[in-house]
């Protein structure tokens, strides 16, 4: 047993829905509800969930474990968990060692202070000692990139440099249990790369990796096993590709309802057949996983047994069954002549709308009228944050603020 870093055993964690305390008016009269109410653990009450249900895992010193999931599934929790900043109704948990959490970079930074006196601020809050600081301090700021700007307040700092620096101060903590919730949409992708580098290196000095993450490429990456958490449960743990796998899986369950209605709406027989749908990034490198932001190509590779006129390319991108936007070669005025025989059609989105969550792409092939379709295919992609805002696409916008002079008479 002196090998385990963490033990994570027969945990249950509830809330309660809509529990929110703004302050001690509110929190204090609630806490006290619930000490004299005599339910400190096992059932639950009205409007109370499992956000944790029957949660058991353990994770070697120098082991890596990813965990994913959809939203809601429970993987924050667990992060809160393990740090102490939430305990559990049922259950125990162990870590062995110093133990540091990066779920929210930056998050002790003061605005008005320099980047240097952020570094001392923020590693004291993450129980760094001064003299560790001092000789750390030159690795932290040339990780971080911004040495041109280490003297200057934070709140002139873009949001990719504020994050970039606080990862730079919790990374150089040597702890022995490092829990990692998302990082790695800090920055540009070459610091992306170091991030994974850093966290590569500290599994092979020793120190275990918790790495909760809807970034599916790097968990592969980071992580020799992965727990598939959903609704609270453990769906799955093994292996990263086979967890990830079993989870693409799971998730492309709801889509293929929808699909194969469309599928069966086809009524052109086996004349034209789509053969791949795949997606690639603006470097040409094939892929499921993009950001909000992105460039895309999608390419249709068909087959058609016969010569066919003017056909109908479309492709339909849809969230949980629903039609968000339908893109026809002919809106754009693009003709295709004919098809025959094997060829690729792409489709360029120079500029991916879509804010973070998973979506199908429905491709089609239609004859020239669009009234009969010959095949349908659909390939489900993820995306993660780039731009950031709320609801389902992101509308380029500015803001302009002009103020108006009262007119004195």
């Amino acid at each position: 047993m002196g090998d385990i870093a963490l033990e994570f055993n027969d945990v249950w964690k509830k809330f309660k829905r809509g529990e929110k305390y703004n302050s001690l008016r509110d929190l204090i009269p609630a806490m006290t509800k619930r000490l004299f109410s005599g339910n400190h653990g096992g059932e639950l009450q009205e409007s109370e969930f499992w956000a944790v249900k029957d949660v058991s895992f353990q994770v070697k010193r120098g082991e890596a474990l990813g965990i994913i999931g959809p939203n809601g599934a429970g993987k924050s929790t667990i992060l809160k968990l393990l740090s102490g900043i939430l305990r559990p109704n049922k259950g125990g948990i162990k870590v062995n060692g110093r133990l540091s959490a990066l779920i929210e970079v930056g998050a002790g930074f003061h605005p008005d202070l320099t980047g240097r006196e952020n570094v001392y601020l923020n590693g004291a809050i993450l129980g760094m000692k001064k003299s560790e600081i001092d000789k750390k301090f030159d690795e932290i700021v040339d990780f971080s990139g911004i040495t041109d700007f280490i003297d200057t307040p934070v709140k002139r700092y873009s949001s990719g440099m504020y994050a970039r620096l606080g990862f730079s101060v919790a990374a150089h903590m040597d702890p022995d249990v490092l829990l990692i919730d998302e990082v790695l949409s800090v920055g540009d992708f070459a610091f992306q790369r170091k991030c994974i580098d850093k966290m590569q290196s500290f599994t092979k000095s020793g120190t275990t990796i918790i790495f909760v993450s809807h970034n599916l490429e790097a968990v592969r990456r980071l992580c020799p096993s992965t727990l598939f958490l959903n609704t609270g449960e453990v769906s799955f743990i093994g292996s990263s590709a086979e967890a990830i796998e079993y989870y693409l899986k799971c998730l492309h369950e709801p889509f293929m309802a929808t699909f194969q209605n469309a599928k069966s709406l086809s009524n052109k027989g086996d004349v034209v057949k789509i053969e791949k749908v795949k997606l690639y990034d603006d470097h040409n490198i094939e892929k499921t996983e993009f950001k909000t932001g992105d460039y895309i190509r999608l390419e249709i590779e068909y087959f058609a047994k016969e010569k066919i006129f003017k056909p109908a390319f479309a492709v339909g991108l849809f969230s949980n069954g629903q039609l968000l936007s339908d893109i026809n070669n002919r809106f754009q005025g693009y003709d295709v002549e004919y098809i025959s025989g094997s060829g690729k059609l792409n489709l360029i989105i120079p500029n991916l709308l879509l804010l973070p969550g998973f979506y199908e792409a429905r491709a089609h092939i239609a004859d020239k009228d669009s009234l009969g379709i010959y095949d349908i295919e659909s390939i489900l992609f993820f995306v993660r944050e780039g731009k950031r805002g709320m609801g389902v696409y992101y509308q380029p916008h500015s803001w302009e603020q002009r103020h108006i002079k009262n007119d004195e008479t």
